[in-house]
Parts: C-alpha cells; sequence; structure tokens
C-alpha cells in the first residue's frame, strides 16, 4: 500500500510539473502577443493615418466640385433672374404708361386739363404778362 501511495504522489508532483509548464508557456505566448502587438500596432496606426488622410484629401476634393457646382447653379439663377427682372420692368413700363394714357384721357374726357396744358398756359401767361409790362411801362 506505500508503493501505491508514493506512485500516487509522483503522479500529482509531475501531473503539476506539467500544469506549471504549460502555465509558463501560456504566460509566455500572452507576452509574445503583447510586444507584437505593440510593434504591429504602431504600424497599424501609421496605416489608419495614411488611408484617414486619404479619405480626407478625397472628401475635401468632392466638397470643392459641389461647391463649384452649386456656385454655377447659384450664378445661372442669378443670370436667369436679372433677365426675368428685366422683362418685368418692360412690361411694368408698358403698363405705366397704357395707365397714364388712359387717365389723361378720362381726365380730357370731363374737361381737366393736363399737365401739358398747364404749362403750355403758363407759358402764354408768361408771355403776356411780359408784353403787358412793355406797354404799360412805355406809357
Amino acid at each position: 500500500m506505500a508503493k501505491a501511495i508514493l506512485k500516487k504522489e509522483d503522479d500529482v508532483q509531475s501531473s503539476l510539473g506539467e500544469v506549471r509548464g504549460y502555465a509558463r508557456k501560456i504566460w509566455l505566448a500572452g507576452l509574445g502577443a503583447y510586444a507584437r502587438v505593440g510593434q504591429e500596432s504602431a504600424e497599424y496606426v501609421k496605416d489608419l493615418i495614411k488611408a484617414g488622410e486619404q479619405v480626407e484629401k478625397r472628401g475635401k476634393k468632392r466638397i470643392d466640385r459641389e461647391v463649384d457646382a452649386a456656385n454655377s447653379e447659384i450664378d445661372s439663377a442669378k443670370e436667369e433672374l436679372r433677365s426675368v427682372r428685366g422683362k418685368v420692368e418692360v412690361q411694368l413700363d408698358k403698363i405705366e404708361k397704357a395707365f397714364d394714357t388712359r387717365v389723361a384721357s378720362a381726365l380730357n374726357r370731363i374737361g381737366i386739363p393736363s399737365k401739358h396744358d398747364v404749362e403750355a398756359l403758363s407759358v402764354k401767361l408768361d408771355e403776356l404778362t411780359a408784353l403787358l409790362e412793355r406797354v404799360t411801362g412805355k406809357q
């Protein structure tokens, strides 16, 4: 029976030795992974930075294209508005002239003199006044 107990203790000791060996290997594998990640992570970060710079450049180019296109559309719309504005002004002038003509015609029909008629009478009145002053001045 003593031999069986010693044999069991030897088996336990060897099993513990194996577990320690495996634990050490796991520990060393973890350290190796940590070291490799440390080395590779610096390269990985550099690669990420390069990729980010490329995306940024493409984004800026696209934004510039979009802004140029929007500015072009705005310029086109401004030009179109100028054209429409000119046409509207011409039409408003025509309407204003037609309105003035109709009002003058209506006022003339009811016997109210136009501005032109009043100015002509004023000129004649000035001439008559000047003539009257000459005639009375000679006497």
